[in-house]
């Protein structure tokens, strides 16, 4: 653990890097691991005089796209398949980098969190879409339901904040300093 004192209170700060990297670690492996089936299993399934069909992210984003929802289509591309992906890339690379004590563009990385951490709550924006596709349609010979697909989807984006936020930036002052 890395001792550190406040600059206005003289207060001891006391940072556990090894900690932070673990648990942020943890939860980033663990957001990899619900990113697969969000993608792979139906987000919605309708039913339709018994007739039940599901759609995955992608298949929703190429109707959508075939459908001339472009701008549509677009967003949910880059907020449910694009963004993740980028999301674990720039986490493993701080993670990587902290462990391996590089100590070069320590303002970039620190950039790089906050840029993770402000974009995390947009990516429920599909779960949201989703509930109010759920509410919206009330066809008396259809049923809309949320899949698998929606519920792995959602935890793979509080998993993925929780990363950020498990990731504490001030040891890159300890471990660099």
């Amino acid at each position: 653990m890395g001792h550190r004192f406040c600059r206005r209170c003289g207060l001891d700060i006391t940072i556990d890097p090894k900690g932070s990297l673990l648990r942020s670690g943890a939860f980033l492996i663990a957001a990899i691991l619900f990113y697969l089936p969000a993608n792979l299993y139906p987000v919605l399934q309708s039913s339709r005089f018994g007739l039940v069909q599901g759609s995955t992210i992608l298949q929703g984003v190429v109707e959508l796209w075939h459908e001339g929802d472009y701008p549509v289509a677009i967003v949910i591309f880059l907020a449910s398949i694009l963004v993740p992906v980028l999301k674990f890339l720039v986490l493993g690379y701080l993670l990587l980098s902290i462990a391996s004590r590089r100590c070069k563009e320590i303002p970039q990385r620190v950039r790089l969190y906050y840029l993770i951490e402000v974009t995390g709550p947009w990516s429920l924006i599909d779960v949201f879409v989703v509930v109010l596709l759920v509410g919206l349609i009330h066809f008396q010979s259809m049923t809309i339901l949320p899949g698998v697909g929606v519920s792995s989807f959602g935890l793979m984006v509080l998993l993925t904040m929780l990363a950020a936020q498990s990731l504490d930036v001030r040891i890159l002052g300890v471990m660099c300093g």
